[in-house]
């Protein structure tokens, strides 16, 4: 791999293609101002908390600070950021119950009535 320096990251648009695959401005998740921010320093700040690079400058440290939460989020790139991770990261929802949906059961041929049956119904209980 080629020696990664914190211009040629900053230079590299960032993408996520699995959780974003039309792109961070149409996904209605990030404000207009949040996804130009993404795009531009995403890459940076995946390796800076990844641990590929070190941080270089006091801008580097306190995005270090804040996406570990030892400080608060200053900046829009900042805040995008750790907007973005709560996002990829949230749990993913699921059923106790299977991953089949229900309408496409066997048995409910047997559960459909027509209309020339006749329904009974015991009005006494």
């Amino acid at each position: 791999m080629a020696n990664i320096t914190r211009d040629s990251l900053v230079k590299r648009v960032f993408t996520d293609v699995k959780n974003y695959p039309y792109g961070f401005s149409r996904s209605g998740d990030f404000s207009i101002n949040e996804s130009k921010a993404l795009s531009q320093y995403g890459a940076l700040y995946a390796a800076l908390v990844d641990g590929v690079i070190s941080p270089e400058t006091h801008e580097d440290q306190h995005f270090v600070e804040s996406a570990f939460g030892k400080v608060e989020p200053e900046t829009v790139s900042e805040r995008a950021w750790l907007k973005y991770q709560k996002r990829i990261n949230r749990p993913k929802l699921g059923s106790i119950y299977g991953n089949k949906p229900s309408h496409l059961n066997d048995d409910d041929e047997d559960a459909t009535i027509s209309d020339d049956e006749e329904l009974e119904v015991d009005l006494d209980s």
